[in-house]
């Protein structure tokens, strides 16, 4: 009999699983482009003072080598401590390019980084107002 309430319970839990990845599966959220976001982190050579960076960058001409042509720059900060952090939309085809774009002129002056990335704003907007609305709801219940 114990077993028999184990497997139930197994069986149970299995079945919630798979119908809450159903239900996730079926949200929409989802990005209706063909381009990609990649966000490249900079991170300044820590042993370089900034004109030593500055004189690196110009000797491997990165401000006229960055970004390639036809990728486009959604932004480009600095945070101090760490270096630049640059997002860029392009097309999939395009990161081989980007890489060797990076590789070519930032390598000396920053340790670089990549991320695929995504914008996240509208859909935690939307998660944040759906999970008001329904505490809203349960309290007008209650």
């Amino acid at each position: 009999m114990t077993q028999f309430k184990q497997l139930l319970i197994l069986t149970t839990l299995l079945f919630s699983l798979f119908f809450s990845q159903l239900t996730l599966a079926k949200e929409k959220y989802q990005i209706d482009t063909d381009k990609i976001l990649v966000t490249i982190v900079l991170k300044h050579q820590q042993d370089k003072s900034l004109t030593e960076l500055q004189d690196k960058m110009d000797e491997t001409r990165f401000w006229q080598s960055f970004p390639p042509e036809g990728m486009e720059i959604e932004s480009w900060y600095v945070a101090m401590g760490l270096g630049q952090v640059i997002t860029l939309k392009i097309h999939p085809k395009d990161l081989r390019r980007l890489n060797l774009a990076v590789e070519k002129s930032a390598w000396g002056a920053f340790k670089t980084e990549f991320y695929p990335t995504y914008e996240f704003r509208d859909i935690a907007k939307s998660i944040k107002m759906k999970k008001i609305a329904a505490e809203q709801n349960s309290k007008i219940k209650q």
